[in-house]
């Protein structure tokens, strides 16, 4: 079959995040497989990147903090690891400024690149103005979860995504994020293809753990209320064990950040706060690691859970729905989910469970640093089975034939 050429499109920057890892792994993927790559991408005008698996001039950007876009970056989540504003709180003109930037982009890119299709990232702005501005391209787009939160909590832009509906394919995370594409946003369910997410094998791989002497427990991601970083910091402080040390990583911004450091902080030398690190520092920190621990109300399905276990970490997590089917039904010890509490919105618990929640997540945490102790192997041949389903040339072995599909349909129909 012929190669093909792949623009690639993200409103935001293309690292950092979930959805920016993801787009990375597409790029490098897609150049193993013999494909040529283009990106468009939202960016800090003073902060370049360098993604690998692109040309530089293939690389297009929005660069937001300058005159494409004056104003701070957008991001897909309301808390991001760098300063942002959110999509409730831009003005029509604003948004029309935003649309106009990427449609800026978008063209140049379209015209110089000259793609066979479109692979965008979220079901939200973007996504529908590449839709709306390029009819003729195929668009294949992946749902990351806070893109659905966004459709919910902001009614006001619903209608301008409404052409999410006649994309080619839509690439979820998990069978449940299917159902909620297709009752969100009335995509036909065959236009919806489970297909999950990755993780980089070459990066994260079992190394041999020192002895817990502490236990080295690790939280990777957005320091957010919506991550659970403030009821985690409760939880370890009321534990009976002491033998512990916290490696926190991840940048925020704003109250919430602000919050979770003061919290941090209370604890004392038994914290660490590293910030956002790369990839590379993080594997290292998770090869380090006993315990990893993801104490979140909202997620799609978590790449950093499959980095953990591949760096034989142990395993504390939020029973979310993307997680439970990615490691829910495992026969391990290695593995505990904490029941979530009630939500007042998709990522705000209740009040009144909050207490609850606070002693299950520190019994959880108790046991799981007590197993630690055992030094028991954690990745075993049904986690490692498990694993292998999800190495990024795996998940872009099943995007692939959905890329081609899409290009056939959309030239016959």
């Amino acid at each position: 079959m012929r190669p093909l050429r792949i623009l690639h499109l993200l409103s935001q920057r293309p690292d950092s995040t979930g959805s920016g890892i993801y787009l990375q792994a597409m790029l490098t993927a897609a150049a193993e497989r013999g494909h040529t790559n283009a990106m468009v991408a939202g960016i800090q005008n003073d902060r370049p990147v360098t993604p690998s698996g692109v040309a530089a001039p293939d690389c297009h950007f929005v660069r937001f903090g300058s005159t494409d876009f004056p104003e701070q970056i957008v991001g897909m989540s309301d808390v991001m690891p760098y300063e942002s504003r959110r999509f409730g709180d831009l003005t029509p003109a604003a948004v029309a400024r935003y649309e106009a930037a990427f449609s800026r982009q978008l063209q140049l890119a379209i015209d110089s690149f000259q793609p066979d299709l479109i692979h965008s990232h979220h079901l939200w702005l973007v996504t529908a103005l590449a839709r709306r501005c390029f009819p003729q391209i195929p668009v294949v787009t992946n749902c990351h979860g806070s893109d659905l939160r966004q459709f919910r909590n902001c009614s006001h832009l619903r209608e301008r995504v409404g052409r999410c509906r006649t994309l080619d394919a839509v690439l979820a995370l998990s069978t449940s994020q299917k159902g909620e594409i297709a009752a969100l946003y009335g995509i036909e369910p065959a236009k919806i293809h489970v297909v999950g997410a990755g993780y980089n094998d070459r990066r994260f791989f079992p190394v041999a753990k020192a002895t817990p002497e502490p236990v080295r427990l690790l939280y990777a991601g957005k320091l957010s209320r919506a991550k659970g970083i403030p009821w985690l910091l409760r939880a370890l402080s009321a534990i009976a064990i002491t033998d512990w040390h916290l490696d926190l990583v991840g940048g925020g911004s704003g109250p919430e950040k602000a919050e979770c450091l003061r919290l941090a902080e209370a604890i004392g030398d038994r914290v660490t706060i590293h910030g956002a690190l790369p990839q590379n520092e993080l594997a290292d920190l998770m090869g380090q690691a006993h315990l990893f621990v993801l104490p979140s109300f909202f997620e799609g399905m978590p790449l950093v859970l499959l980095e953990a276990l591949a760096s034989g970490c142990r395993v504390v997590s939020t029973r979310l729905p993307g997680v439970n089917e990615l490691v829910g039904n495992l026969d391990s010890d290695a593995v505990s989910l904490v029941d979530l509490p009630r939500l007042e919105a998709i990522d705000q618990p209740h009040p009144d469970d909050s207490a609850r929640f606070v002693t299950n997540l520190g019994s959880a945490l108790a046991e799981q640093i007590e197993a630690a102790r055992g030094g028991h192997p954690v990745v075993t041949p049904q986690i490692a089975d498990r694993l292998s389903r999800f190495t990024w040339p795996r998940v872009f072995a099943r995007i692939e034939p959905i890329y081609r599909a899409a290009i056939s349909h959309h030239r016959s129909a």
